[in-house]
């Protein structure tokens, strides 16, 4: 294989590994870098000492970074509001308008007119739109890529379906119709549009007409999240693991909040709950803070002492879209899993053998209350999962098939016209 030149666009450097997105395109770029000349084009990260770390991180990887200096908008007061209806009259979604700055379209268009690039890769599907704004009528002759994440209006129709607030529930709605036609427009002009799951594949062909579809599986770092033999494990501890500034988390968190726990802590009451997540809104801490054995533990810098530690990872999800990474990390590590159809969803994991897969919260208390009482039993199917996570998600072997579809991509000699 020859070594290509790979122009990546994303939100912003993926570091600290925050999130699962995060941890995805920093695992995947940091193994290809040592094969392939990569440069990340994106925003500047919000938080300058972060900034500083991400681009150390990825020099230190041997990744070309171009930042320009324009930080995506932040989700929260009357500007963000002021956005969203504004939005109304755009024919693009809003976290696809906001995402797609002037300064970022003109550090592509500057970067293809002194770089022979080999494949540009959009790693969020947002930022399909920033390339089209950049290279303008030369999109349709070039080798693009696009990594769908999550399957966007997916995600949008099931908020849409969570939602009880007419108002919101009439907005929610417009913006899943505009991500619906989003899609369609960039999974079928992306030369290969890229799955992190054999379902949103199936979703992106059916729903799409993406017939350019190829999957690479989230994964998870099979030598960092190893069993910890040598701590003792909390039965009566639930831990819930994600980005707590992310809508469909914090849904899970409520629904946590106000339907498992409280009916887990009447028939345990020793049972705690650690929240464990990067950017926790002020109402989610003052709420643990007024609620027995609830805590919230804000952006740590490893989550292992904490999967290591914890009864069970409960993955309450009824929103979602992709594959979740913290089930990865957990089971790597041997931790049980309960979690709803969502949230296992997108996994091949089998439930009952390799994780614990509920169906309403009354259901998830009741397997909760199960694994406090009878954790050997729930400890078996960590170890059936752990298993299989060793034989299909390790990292490496992820690399090598996203190095496969860059490189089938760059032989094809003109992009296939949308």
């Amino acid at each position: 294989m020859r070594p290509l030149n790979i122009a990546v666009l994303d939100e912003e450097l993926p570091f600290p590994l925050t999130s699962g997105k995060r941890i995805r395109t920093f695992n995947l770029l940091s193994r290809l870098a040592h094969r392939h000349r990569v440069t990340v084009l994106c925003h500047r990260n919000p938080d300058r000492m972060e900034a500083l770390a991400a681009e150390e991180a990825f020099r230190a990887n041997g990744i070309n970074t171009i930042v320009v200096d324009r930080a995506v908008p932040s989700k929260s007061g009357a500007a963000f509001y002021a956005r969203l209806a504004g939005n109304l009259l755009s024919p693009l979604p809003y976290s696809v308008a906001t995402h797609t700055s002037p300064a970022l379209a003109q550090a592509v268009r500057e970067f293809a007119d002194t770089n022979p690039v080999d494949v540009w890769h959009c790693e969020w599907t947002p930022y399909a739109e920033v390339l089209r704004a950049g290279l303008g009528d030369e999109l349709a002759a070039s080798r693009w890529t696009v990594m769908a994440h999550n399957v966007e209006s997916l995600i949008w129709r099931r908020y849409m379906d969570a939602e009880s607030n007419p108002v919101r529930r009439w907005y929610v709605k417009k913006q899943w119709q505009k991500f619906e036609r989003f899609e369609q427009w960039a999974y079928s002009a992306a030369t290969r549009a890229i799955a992190v799951s054999p379902d949103d594949a199936r979703l992106m062909r059916d729903e799409f007409g993406a017939t350019r579809t190829e999957v690479v599986d989230n994964g998870v770092d099979v030598g960092y999240f190893q069993p910890q033999h040598d701590v003792e494990r909390d039965p009566s501890r639930l831990l819930f693991l994600g980005s707590l500034d992310w809508r469909p988390n914090l849904d899970a968190v409520a629904i946590l909040l106000d339907e498992i726990f409280p009916k887990v802590r009447e028939k345990q009451p020793n049972a705690t709950l650690s929240l464990v997540g990067r950017r926790p809104p002020e109402w989610l801490k003052e709420r643990a803070a007024t609620t027995p054995g609830v805590r919230v533990f804000a952006d740590v810098p490893d989550v292992r002492p904490f999967l290591a530690t914890a009864g069970m990872l409960v993955v309450p999800l009824r929103i979602g879209g992709g594959s979740r990474l913290k089930i990865l990390e957990a089971l790597a590590m041997q931790t049980p899993v309960i979690s709803t159809r969502v949230g296992a969803e997108g996994l091949t994991l089998t439930p009952e053998r390799d994780l614990i897969v509920t169906e309403t919260p009354s259901d998830m208390t009741e397997r909760i209350l199960e694994a406090i009482r009878r954790p050997e039993e729930f400890q078996e199917t960590a170890e059936h999962g752990r298993r299989r996570v060793l034989a299909r998600y390790s990292w490496e072997p992820l690399a090598n098939k996203l190095e496969q579809v860059w490189q089938s991509v760059a032989q094809i000699a003109t992009a296939i016209p949308a």
